[in-house]
């Protein structure tokens, strides 16, 4: 009892240290790599099965992973969103749990959005954006093919999503504290 304990309090750490690995990573390299979401996936897996034991931890891990993957994976399928940002999400949730997750990635939602808005109005690309989403929108709800990006019309640019993911997780692992 008293290694699950000691384990447990590790699990905000370690999570920490995860999610500042990938967003130092994605601003560098504007990518998360595999070795980072899968090993933190895996490296997760024995903590909750000593902190819950094996039927209960194994299932704190897999369902925290699956919802974390199913909350990111729409915007990956609608090209909103890279794939690594997807799987450290997932990853996340592996360590954190399903009730966890869905308030991290609310909260990078709303980290996401804003930076993001801040990113349009400083690039001056919002009416641009705004006709581009329309368009995407139209195209879905009539579902033709694949919405095709006009031409000509520069990009208001990416996010490194890693960071809002980080950003997220930080404000909900210290508003839980």
């Amino acid at each position: 009892m008293q290694a699950a304990t000691t384990l447990a309090s590790f699990v905000g750490p370690a999570t920490i240290g995860i999610v500042l690995t990938a967003a130092a990573i994605d601003l560098d390299r504007r990518r998360i790599p595999n070795w980072l979401t899968f090993g933190a996936w895996i490296a997760a897996l024995p903590v909750q099965m000593t902190i819950h034991g094996i039927t209960a931890g194994s299932l704190t891990w897999l369902y925290g992973w699956l919802v974390g993957l199913a909350l990111f994976l729409p915007f990956y399928l609608l090209r909103g969103m890279a794939a690594g940002d997807v799987k450290l999400l997932a990853a996340v949730g592996a360590w954190l749990g399903a009730t966890m997750i869905v308030n991290v990635a609310l909260a990078t939602c709303v980290i996401g959005g804003v930076w993001a808005l801040v990113q349009l109005l400083i690039t001056r690309q919002t009416l641009v954006t705004f006709s581009r989403m329309s368009y995407m929108l139209s195209m879905a709800i009539q579902r033709r093919a694949r919405p095709v990006q006009p031409e000509g019309e520069a990009s208001a640019g990416s996010i490194p999503y890693g960071v809002a993911i980080a950003a997220g997780t930080l404000a909900m692992l210290f508003a839980g504290t």
